[in-house]
């Protein structure tokens, strides 16, 4: 059983690698697209909760958390810092309900991979996550209901990090971690236009706009956690990302097309380079907001744990003028997010359902967009599994998660969404440095 769970969760991620249609929604149009990285499947089935760390999981949040956790006791003969990996892939479903109606939108993706290696007091950790994701197609409808323009976009940001986690002490860890960014934004526009007698004209006009974004920010963290009784143990955690800048290299270009009776693209005419050179718009440079999270929590090593993160990112201050439009603008984004974990008995020799981690949790957001002065806000809850696999001794295990939310409004003609996040990794401990123990 275990052994087709694990192919199972392969396959999924697989496909999910594949498959890079990251988002459906709409609200990427704004930015450089929607937040895609939101923590591990273990951290976003406690609600995106950051503030636990531990030795079998990888916890992208953190930086400190690449050093490993010897407080907990001896997981491993003694020796209680494996080597970790991790892998994982997000399916998405949505609705997405106007006032004038709703409609259904589904995409998958590869989530992040990564490797997080303790060598004594120091922790190494590697990897590569889909930071931010466009992928919508808007229509503009009039109000004999025509279609005038339709948008659509694809691309997304990257981010590849190499982060190093120092244990100052026992209860005490920092870390860093060095982050490149790079991907494209594509958006296209295409204006309609009909003739008196109401039949598409025989060419009409398409804007096409690319964006190829590259730079580099740092994450630093901080963990700290102590035993306050012989049962009870409390964790807190700080994790911050100064400002920094994005270079942004951009293209535009004016076509004719010929579209069908279904308004696609079936015919190219002439296409025109826009001289972005003479606006000061071939070159520039996009401003990441610092990011400011803290939390705490407390539970019963192995056995249950209940945390709150708070996170703060100044929004406010994200400017690239070749992103710019009028209904548009953005503020501070903020969350709150609660969540835990359960396990009936982690080392149970008997009963595997004993040995499973019972996640769940759930968040709050002001997403920092604001699109026809109306806030764009987030509500979700989330539920979790942490299977157990293969070799008891190393604790690896498969995540499986699930997010139900909201996104957005209806208000000022905007949309909802309605969403269904199933998320599905492996969490793989591996013994690298086993010290020997008889000569």
């Amino acid at each position: 059983m275990i052994k087709r769970l694990v192919v199972i969760c392969i396959t999924i991620i697989s496909y999910g690698a594949y498959a890079q249609q990251g988002t459906a929604s709409p609200y990427s149009f704004y930015g450089i697209g929607s937040l895609k990285f939101k923590g591990t499947v273990e951290n976003r089935s406690m609600g995106g909760i950051g503030v636990y760390l531990d030795s079998i999981h990888v916890n992208l949040r953190n930086p400190a958390s690449y050093v490993g956790d010897n407080l907990n006791g001896p997981y491993f003969d003694g020796e209680s810092r494996p080597v970790k990996f991790t892998v994982a892939a997000t399916s998405n479903n949505s609705t997405l309900k106007s006032n004038s109606g709703e409609s259904e939108a589904s995409s998958s993706t590869f989530d992040y991979l990564a490797l997080s290696v303790p060598v004594g007091k120091f922790g190494f950790g590697f990897g590569l996550l889909p930071y931010t994701s466009v992928g919508y197609k808007l229509d503009d409808i009039n109000d004999s209901q025509d279609l005038e323009n339709r948008y659509f976009g694809e691309g997304g940001v990257n981010r590849v990090f190499a982060g190093l986690g120092y244990k100052i002490s026992d209860k005490l860890s920092v870390g860093v971690d060095f982050n490149y960014n790079f991907g494209n934004i594509q958006n296209t526009a295409i204006a309609v236009e009909y003739t008196p007698e109401g039949e598409l004209v025989q060419y009409q006009t398409r804007e096409y706009n690319r964006s190829d974004l590259s730079g580099l920010n740092l994450n630093f963290g901080l963990a700290y956690r102590t035993m306050i009784s012989d049962k009870l143990e409390l964790s807190a955690t700080l994790a911050y990302a100064p400002e920094s800048k994005l270079s942004s290299e951009n293209q535009r270009n004016i076509s004719t097309v010929v579209l069908n009776t279904d308004y696609e693209v079936v015919g190219l005419g002439n296409t025109i380079e826009v001289d972005l050179e003479s606006q000061n718009l071939k070159n520039t440079d996009l401003t990441i907001p610092s990011r400011l999270s803290f939390g705490g929590g407390i539970g019963a090593p192995r056995s249950w744990f209940v945390g709150a993160e708070y996170t703060l990112q100044n929004t406010a201050d994200f400017s690239n003028p070749i992103f710019s439009n009028q209904i548009s603008s953005f503020e501070n984004a903020s969350q709150i997010a609660l969540g835990g974990f359960y396990i009936p008995d982690y080392n149970a020799f008997s009963g595997y359902f004993k040995r499973v981690v019972y996640r769940a949790g759930l968040n709050f957001s002001n997403t920092g967009l604001v699109v026809k002065d109306e806030s764009i806000r987030e509500f979700g809850m989330s539920f979790g599994l942490g299977l157990p696999v293969g070799n008891r001794s190393l604790f690896s295990n498969a995540n499986l998660g699930v997010e139900f939310g909201r996104r957005g409004t209806t208000n000022e003609n905007l949309i909802q969404e309605n969403f269904i996040n199933l998320n599905v990794s492996l969490s793989l401990n591996a013994r690298w440095f086993r010290q020997k123990k008889y000569n």
